[in-house]
């Protein structure tokens, strides 16, 4: 006769690649996250320097009303005063 004894090995070996598997998606999705809120703040930065540099050359109102929006700054102003330390 031949005995047979079960061993727990498997069901440890499956909660730590579950657990591994949750640990790296996590971290992915951290990192994709971070890697597109930066790359959100560059462009933002990116079309601000542009449009100041339009306004600067050509006075147009649509383009203050863009860095406006971008900005949230409601005052002429402070929309000039923002382009000068961006164009200094």
């Amino acid at each position: 006769m031949r005995f047979e004894i079960k061993t727990d090995q498997d069901r440890f070996s499956d909660k730590l690649s579950l657990s591994l598997a949750i640990s790296i998606i996590t971290f992915f999705a951290i990192l994709f996250t971070n890697i597109s809120l930066n790359i959100n703040k560059l462009t933002s930065y990116a079309e601000i320097n542009y449009l100041c540099k339009l306004i600067l050359v050509e006075k147009s109102q649509s383009n203050i009303k863009k860095l406006s929006k971008l900005t949230k700054q409601l005052k002429k102003q402070k929309i000039w005063d923002i382009c000068r330390e961006l164009s200094s």
